[in-house]
């Protein structure tokens, strides 16, 4: 007697609406991890507030939502109209009603795409929640982590036609981004990311000498 597989039922959430979406959206596919590490960041630094101080609803939406600009199919295909494209403008346009489709509460929309408007390091964020997403997205350009996604953008972006051009922003941002940070709970996940990628950068210098590009 063979068993009948069961299907649920269960109605799906906002937030499982929304993964799934920035799923299908994300191209190239290796940037759609991108959001769930983030978002893991925003929890490890979150854990030391009052949970009635934070709301996670609009740093969940927002961290799925901040990088949708980016995604081939979104961005601008020409060259020149990709140079003066605002990735962030463009999300906080769609923001509002991605999350109308996925049932987001509405209320909560404005602190959504106010997140997004302030997540760059050169922004300066006004909550809580856009605080937790900069910080979070510093340390994503840190570390291991840090060096992969930038490694991987030789070739396959206009700023990056070298490995001498990657170094080059891994160098930078070890000078500028720790400087940054806002919160303490970042500072103290950021220091074993500045450590891997201060000696990444001094083996490569050891190892390539002048003949990086």
């Amino acid at each position: 007697m063979s068993a009948t597989k069961q299907v649920s039922t269960r109605p799906q959430g906002w937030r499982e609406l929304l993964v799934q979406y920035l799923r299908e959206q994300a191209k190239p596919v290796h940037k759609f991890s991108h959001q769930p590490r983030l978002y893991m960041l925003t929890q490890q630094i979150a854990r030391t507030f009052a949970a009635d101080a934070y709301d996670d609803d609009v740093v969940f939406a927002a961290v799925y939502l901040h990088d949708l600009g980016v995604f081939l199919g979104h961005r601008p295909e020409d060259p020149a109209a990709l140079a003066r494209w605002d990735n962030v403008r463009y999300a906080c346009e769609q923001a509002p009603a991605v999350l109308e489709r996925v049932g987001f509460p509405l209320e909560k929309a404005p602190a959504v795409v106010a997140c997004i408007a302030q997540h760059l390091p050169k922004s300066e964020p006004q909550t809580l929640e856009a605080t937790v997403l900069r910080d979070a997205d510093i340390l994503e350009q840190l570390g291991a982590i840090g060096i992969l996604r930038t490694v991987t953008k030789v070739g396959c972006d206009t700023r990056f036609h070298t490995f001498e051009d990657a170094r080059v922003s891994l160098q930078k941002a070890l000078d500028t981004l720790p400087g940054k940070i806002r919160l303490e709970a970042t500072r103290e996940l950021a220091r074993p990311k500045i450590d891997v990628m201060r000696e990444f950068l001094g083996m490569l210098s050891t190892e390539a000498k002048e003949h990086l590009g």
